[in-house]
């Protein structure tokens, strides 16, 4: 038998779309992105004849999630900041808020990576529901967490949103960056616009959201720029229970509107 040997540190493993890969880095010293090399201003016309081709993974990403997440179980989204460390308060509380909604028989769906993203699917893991967790290439080296039951990577943000956006049933939000934001407020416009079912949004943690909240308040709704009825799209607790609590609330309501619409329905066409 070979002598045991260690991965040699100079030699990283990277993400690529659904691809695991391990080099030096010298194949691409600039660690580009898919969606970058996509996005980039061209210095000459052969995106003319590469772009279409693109069109191709980009439906292949589709296709792939779609598969992937269609029969799995009713499930709320939990996003939250990749820097926070096993240890931190905050950990702690993702991790409840992952048992709370496997308890509550929900899938629990996360960006797959560490931190308040792996604290989530840990907790959901840890009482026996489904955890899933939805990756995407980056500059940086990032895994999908060890407590994933069922994983996915993306190399377009474009793609990951919209499987977020239709195999979920309410957003979490523990506190995080800019891509907890970038998350948060597309979640919004969406539903303000219509473009999605309304469904419930929870920001966790009052300090930490609490500015954001009264500043939208005072500057978004004071000056017209949003309805007041619009803050109504959001909910903001320091409770793990209170946050299921304004979810179990808010899909039963939904439920019962879509039953007294069938109703309706049933007896203008029993009246024609």
């Amino acid at each position: 038998m070979a002598p045991e040997r260690t991965p040699s540190p100079d030699r990283i493993r990277r993400l690529r779309g659904p691809l695991m890969v391990r080099d030096d880095g010298s194949n691409d010293p600039e660690r580009s992105t898919t969606d970058a090399r996509l996005l980039d201003t061209q210095p000459n016309t052969d995106w003319l004849h590469t772009d279409t081709w693109r069109v191709l993974r980009i439906q292949s990403e589709f296709v792939e999630g779609f598969g992937a997440l269609a029969e799995i179980p009713k499930a709320i989204t939990v996003f939250g900041s990749a820097r926070t460390k096993e240890g931190d308060p905050l950990y702690t509380l993702g991790m409840e808020m992952g048992e709370a909604i496997a308890k509550a028989g929900y899938a629990c769906i996360t960006g797959g990576g560490p931190g308040l993203m792996e604290a989530p699917n840990r907790g959901a893991w840890n009482a026996d529901g489904l955890s899933v967790g939805l990756g995407i290439e980056l500059p940086h080296e990032q895994h999908l967490n060890e407590w994933c039951d069922l994983g996915m990577n993306f190399r377009y943000f474009f793609v990951r949103k919209t499987m977020f956006l239709k195999y979920s049933q309410a957003f979490i939000c523990l506190p995080g960056g800019l891509g907890t934001l970038d998350e948060l407020f597309e979640a919004l416009c969406m539903v303000q616009t219509g473009k999605i079912t309304k469904f419930p949004i929870v920001l966790l943690g009052t300090e930490h959201w609490g500015g954001l909240v009264n500043w939208m308040r005072e500057r978004l709704v004071s000056e017209g720029m949003i309805s007041a009825e619009d803050m109504d799209l959001i909910f903001v607790t320091d409770s793990v229970d209170e946050a299921m609590e304004h979810i179990r609330d808010a899909h039963e309501g939904r439920v019962r509107e879509v039953a007294e619409a069938a109703r309706h329905n049933a007896g203008a066409a029993d009246a024609r």
